[in-house]
């Protein structure tokens, strides 16, 4: 038997560096939209500095998988990007000025990038091509739990201090910490580095674009159209908070849909490996339909936490199975490259998705937000269905 089919302990660790890392974000991430109205953003500026921190720190992403694939190294990117990460939380509490949060935001997204394709490499040595579904699950849903625990503690603070943000961007520091030191128990695996002397420039990911298989091309451009509609999940948080509901209901909203993210993921990475990454994927963005045209109709609290139970496991069902899927159909060595430029390219999507968001929603008000995302994730889903090859196959020829 491959071992690889197992848990191993490199993705224990690498899932409990995501769960401490997360616990720290997600302790500010469902009020970070309430902190920013309250020392003075617009909509219309939260939905800009989403987008644009993305954005430019995103396209690192890709810049730097592929310096991981041409130096053969994993770890020193993930010890770096989990590191900027942790010192970006408290730095949004020193200054309140817009352009220090930008900063202080830019610095956070791009301690994802530099870490992101390294650390998703180092999943797939993991596992085999069999395999990827449930290694890629196990991991979203212990960086999930994550999600549940940072909002929860929120939540404990906020229930005896309301209204007191600030704090919170200190208390970040410390689970932030402890992911750092985690990092320190990963076993990277000897890679040769790629010899083919390609590009190397900050753009040099681009160049993967024109020599990766057919299959990558097709799945990354219908995943991309998805991007552009699919605008930063603060907005689903804004929805209910603009309904009248105070951040005691905001929170508990987002932490009962991550508890839901968390609970799904590894069992639909179990079903990825089993029927299909094509099947269960195009299951999430019909879920994901199904969520946005109810936030779009609906204004009750109990209708709410039906949509973030869709969303949830439209979650699972998507973000871990999506990266699987690619590191499927990507050449042998270019692992980080692959997945990179995705995500570089996705992060320019949700720049634009997140900045459009914010028009729209002050234009025309939140159902045009929701109501077109669910038409274009409906048309993604139907696109894949059609067109792109079942995973099942592509496993079946990496093998």
């Amino acid at each position: 038997m491959d071992k690889r089919k197992l848990i191993s302990p490199n993705v224990w660790v690498l899932s409990m560096v995501s769960l401490f890392t997360d616990i720290a974000s997600e302790m500010l991430y469902p009020v970070m939209p309430v902190y920013l109205k309250s020392i003075g953003f617009s909509i219309i500026l939260i939905g800009v500095l989403e987008g644009l921190a993305e954005g430019i720190a995103g396209l690192s992403k890709g810049f730097f998988g592929n310096k991981s694939d041409n130096s053969g190294r994993r770890l020193p990117f993930v010890k770096t990007g989990y590191a900027l990460s942790a010192i970006s939380k408290p730095m949004m509490a020193i200054f309140t000025y817009p352009v220090w949060i930008f900063f202080s935001k830019t610095l956070e997204r791009l301690g994802k990038g530099i870490r992101t394709a390294a650390r998703d490499a180092l999943l797939s040595d993991e596992a085999t091509p069999k395999t990827k579904g449930r290694v890629f699950g196990f991991h979203r849903s212990m960086d999930t739990v994550g999600a549940v625990i940072g909002p929860v503690l929120a939540l404990l603070y906020l229930y005896k201090k309301p209204g007191n943000y600030r704090p919170l961007f200190y208390a970040a520091f410390i689970p932030g910490i402890a992911a750092i030191l985690f990092t320190f128990f990963i076993r990277e695996k000897k890679h040769n580095p790629v010899a083919d002397h390609r590009p190397t420039g900050f753009l040099a990911f681009l160049h993967y674009w024109k020599e990766s298989p057919k299959q990558y091309r097709q799945l990354v451009i219908a995943l991309l159209i998805f991007a552009l509609f699919n605008s930063s999940d603060v907005f689903l948080l804004l929805k209910i908070k603009g309904t009248g509901y105070n951040d005691s209901w905001v929170i508990g909203s987002y932490i009962f849909y991550n508890i839901i993210y968390a609970v799904f993921s590894y069992p639909m990475g179990i079903l990825a490996d089993k029927l299909g990454m094509k099947t269960i994927f195009i299951t999430g963005l019909l879920l994901f339909t199904a969520a946005y045209i109810s936030m779009a109709y609906v204004s009750s609290l109990w209708f709410f936490f039906a949509s973030f139970f869709l969303y949830g496991i439209y979650a699972a069902s998507t973000e871990g199975i999506a990266k699987a899927w690619i590191t499927n159909i990507s050449q042998k060595g270019k692992t980080a490259t692959a997945i990179g430029a995705f995500t570089s390219l996705q992060s320019i999507a949700t720049l634009l998705a997140s900045s459009t968001a914010g028009l729209l929603w002050y234009s025309f008000g939140a159902f045009y937000v929701f109501a077109l995302s669910a038409a274009v994730s409906f048309s993604v889903a139907m696109y894949i269905l059609f067109s792109i090859h079942s995973p099942r196959d592509m496993n079946r020829d990496a093998q």
